[in-house]
């Protein structure tokens, strides 16, 4: 059963130097969440139709991409959207050209001087290392949840914290230095471990739809809270993790945690409602739990909606590429070029000629004819002055999608964004 734990905080022997509200001891309570692996869940007949849609709709975007000959371009560029969202949701705020820059600057081996996009692609680091995982295991672990985590932050300035589960007791909201106001307190440190290998055991079954079994481990992993910080990130790299084990996901990872930090508040109340006390058969943990599950299943929706709108935006670029270019031999460099430029926008000529897998002869004369025909544009990064291009036209793609997911209606131009958003990009 669901319960709290009555605790009380000891204030730090050195809690003189604090402000007056926070120098004293007090009462907290910690919740403990029940089990997941083994237990029986029931959803009502509009929740279970959202989770059979959302199931659907996932999986036919997955199918269509096998088809793309940019399937390898577009899932890169998916899986980095949604990694900057996953950052974005718990504050770290960059722009794609911002967080692209950084990437470059690191790919020259500069120090790109911006912590919060270093961070960010961290994010996208962890990512692409659970994907990949898991195209090699069949079973999601502890130890892969720590090593995403220890990625996640190995660029940050926290980053001794990471790749460790928590000693000690965390919180979440009110005061930096107790939890006396907090708006909620994860379970102590000492009972983290058995509730992440449950959680564990739980994402491992095939009980459940992968939509709704993502779900609910994703609400238990944030419930548990098992590190010191970047929980958020780590729990939703899990989604995808679940997503990719159980084959929904195939190719692409539709930006899930974009729509999230749009809907926050709804994301917030649904993780909320899961955290009932008592039995898991009571009302309160059924109907907790279907509150979450449909909230969560429309935000799969909507992400795959505006993928697949990004996705055709993509291949109408890569038509008037081509229209601006002529002639492009099938196989050129040129062509595989255009091919793989959606996916990394900013290119040298050694990564082109990586990426084409083809000579930096062939890759240099496919930058020079891109150039030539404005779709690549030199830059500066650091001191790699008309050595580093970029693809404005994707940079600029990759922005309008950020946005257009930041509206719950899907247009900034018929309703707001209802949080911080890149700029449109101008010429």
């Amino acid at each position: 059963m669901a319960k709290v734990l009555r605790k009380y905080w000891v204030p730090q022997v050195d809690a003189t130097s604090l402000p007056r509200r926070d120098q004293h001891g007090c009462h907290y309570e910690a919740y403990v969440p029940d089990p997941l692996s083994g237990r029986e869940f029931s959803f009502f007949a509009k929740e279970a139709a959202d989770i059979a849609d959302a199931e659907r709709e996932v999986a036919q975007l997955n199918e269509r991409a096998r088809v793309l000959a940019d399937t390898e371009a577009l899932a890169r560029l998916l899986l980095r959207a949604e990694s900057v969202a996953s950052s974005r949701i718990e504050g770290l705020e960059v722009g794609p050209r911002r967080l692209l820059r950084a990437d470059a600057a690191e790919m020259l081996g500069e120090d790109p001087r911006d912590v919060t996009a270093t961070e960010v692609l961290g994010n996208i680091q962890a990512m692409t290392f659970v994907l990949e995982t898991m195209k090699k295991r069949k079973k999601i672990t502890v130890e892969m949840l720590v090593e995403a985590h220890r990625l996640l932050l190995a660029s940050s300035p926290i980053a001794e914290h990471g790749g460790r589960i928590r000693e000690a007791q965390n919180w979440i909201g009110g005061s930096n230095y107790n939890p006396c106001s907090a708006q909620f307190v994860p379970p102590p440190p000492g009972m983290v471990k058995k509730l992440l290998s449950d959680l564990c055991e739980f994402s491992n079954e095939d009980s459940l739809p992968a939509v709704a079994q993502a779900a609910i481990a994703h609400a238990q992993f944030e419930t548990i809270h098992p590190f010191a910080d970047g929980n958020g990130r780590v729990g939703r790299s899990l989604i995808h993790m679940i997503f990719r084990r159980r084959k929904l996901t195939t190719v692409v990872s539709p930006p899930v945690s974009l729509v999230l930090a749009t809907l926050s508040k709804d994301y917030v109340r649904g993780l909320t409602a899961t955290r009932y006390i008592g039995s898991s058969r009571s009302k309160e943990a059924t109907h907790g739990i279907n509150l979450w599950v449909g909230i969560f299943a429309g935000a799969c929706r909507r992400a795959v909606a505006d993928a697949g709108a990004f996705e055709e935006k993509i291949a109408d670029l890569q038509q008037d590429w081509r229209q601006r270019l002529g002639a492009v031999r099938a196989n050129s460099a040129l062509e595989l070029l255009i091919a793989k430029l959606p996916g990394s926008p900013i290119v040298t000529a050694n990564t082109a000629a990586k990426l084409i897998g083809r000579s930096d002869e062939a890759a240099n004369q496919a930058i020079s004819r891109l150039t030539e025909a404005k779709i690549l544009a030199p830059m500066r990064v650091g001191q790699q002055r008309n050595r580093v291009f970029e693809a404005r036209d994707v940079i600029t793609a990759f922005t309008a999608l950020e946005r257009r997911l930041a509206s719950p209606v899907g247009n900034t131009k018929i309703g707001r964004a209802v949080r911080a958003v890149p700029y449109r990009q101008t010429r």
